[in-house]
């Protein structure tokens, strides 16, 4: 049985534990949720992520991601229903404090369906995120109301746009948002994107790359696989992918956050998880950072990664 198929069979006593359990995990826990507890906040944890400048802030190079919030499990139906039903507005916002007390104070916030009252919540709870924005849908009042760090141009809209030869409405975008004051970025699942954008000389600050080309036309499936096919050819993760776009992230000089690092879950066990961490900061920059969902079902995931990180980093 597989490490992912065991999570699902998860006893009912193990899922009620929760964040619960893992706060009870880290060496200093919190004295019970901030959600709970208002304005009286826990101490920091003994690890802190450490720190990058991106922009005129200085965020943590672990960068809390947010598809497991609302069921953006990339792997299948069950999973992502597992997900969504796990994660309530409550356990959102302790996964976000809990973030603040080992230094991650940097989101990848999701702008659509319940993310902006989840967000509201967090903050009137005193919680505080730099908010790396995904750009998809109207974003106008967004950025007028939370004044975020950055937003950039959502990957799979990125990709769509490159394969059909319109990657100027993705420049137009890059320029409305420079017109709001804040960062802008684009965001792709393909190293040719960013290759594009740099050659082009694009005013753009920042990429967020996915390592993983999960866009792959038919056509560039049978390419890469010798004329085969393979099912969910949208979810498919070649080995060989994060070497192509960690390479475009070293070439360019602005930063980049690399996300889907563990294959949206699909390395599972310890060793993968470390092989995989220690592989991304040793390819990206020391100006660049990593976007990473945090599912504490079953471990405590928030402190497990950020001992990896400070690890590698300290090693660096």
């Amino acid at each position: 049985m597989s490490a992912t198929r065991r999570d699902f069979l998860q006893s009912t006593a193990a899922v009620a534990a929760g964040l619960s359990g893992a706060r009870a995990a880290a060496a200093q826990p919190p004295q019970g949720s901030p959600a709970r507890n208002g304005a009286k906040q826990a101490a920091a944890a003994p690890v802190q992520v450490p720190k990058m400048r991106f922009g005129n802030a200085e965020i943590s190079r672990l960068i809390c991601g947010c598809n497991p919030f609302y069921g953006y499990a990339h792997f299948n139906q069950i999973y992502s229903k597992v997900m969504s039903d796990y994660f309530t507005p409550e356990r959102v916002c302790e996964v976000l404090h809990r973030c603040n007390l080992y230094g991650i104070n940097a989101f990848n916030y999701f702008p659509l369906g319940r993310g902006q009252s989840d967000l509201e919540r967090f903050i009137a709870e005193g919680g505080k995120m730099h908010l790396i924005v995904q750009g998809i849908g109207e974003v106008d009042e967004f950025i007028k109301k939370f004044k975020p760090l950055s937003m950039y141009h959502h990957g799979e809209l990125t990709d769509r746009a490159f394969q059909e030869g319109t990657m100027d409405t993705v420049k137009e975008w890059c320029k409305k948002i420079r017109d709001t004051g804040i960062l802008v970025g684009v965001g792709t699942h393909k190293p040719e994107v960013i290759a594009q954008v740099e050659e082009e000389g694009w005013d753009v600050d920042f990429y967020a790359g996915c390592v993983y080309n999960r866009t792959r036309t038919e056509d560039e499936w049978k390419e890469v696989l010798n004329g085969e096919l393979v099912e969910m050819q949208g979810e498919c993760y070649l080995r060989s992918d994060p070497a192509r776009m960690y390479k475009v992230m070293r070439q360019t000089r602005k930063p980049c956050f690399a996300f889907k690092i563990m294959a949206a879950g699909r390395l599972s066990s310890r060793k993968e998880a470390d092989q995989a961490f220690q592989t991304a900061y040793e390819s990206i920059k020391p100006t660049d950072g990593v976007f990473i969902g945090f599912f504490p079902r079953s471990t405590d995931e928030i402190r497990e990664n950020a001992e990896r990180v400070c690890r590698i980093l300290a090693k660096a």
